[in-house]
């Protein structure tokens, strides 16, 4: 299994701190794990390989740029550092 841990600053509250990481099998069109904390809480989840083709055929993205574009969002890093933003609710 891999994973990678990030640091954001979500748009929503500029000037928190949050901890983003994402755990995969394969790749994260396959499904992966995510872990969000802000230092005092701990918020976690999964999406499915289901979860992931459903999302891209609702916003009609080709299956393959979608997970891309997971990628780039959610493990690249540095890499894609101000090309996304976050918001937590």
């Amino acid at each position: 299994m891999e994973k990678t841990l990030n640091r954001i600053h979500p748009v929503s509250d500029p000037g928190a701190t949050y901890f983003l990481q994402v755990s995969w099998e394969k790749d994260l069109g396959t499904g992966f794990g995510l872990l969000l904390s802000d230092c005092q809480c701990a918020w976690t989840g999964t999406v499915s390989e289901a979860d992931v083709s459903r999302e891209a055929a609702d916003i009609e993205m080709d299956r393959e740029k979608y997970v891309e574009e997971l990628r780039k969002a959610l493990i690249a890093g540095e890499e894609s550092a101000g090309k996304y933003n976050f918001m937590i609710s």
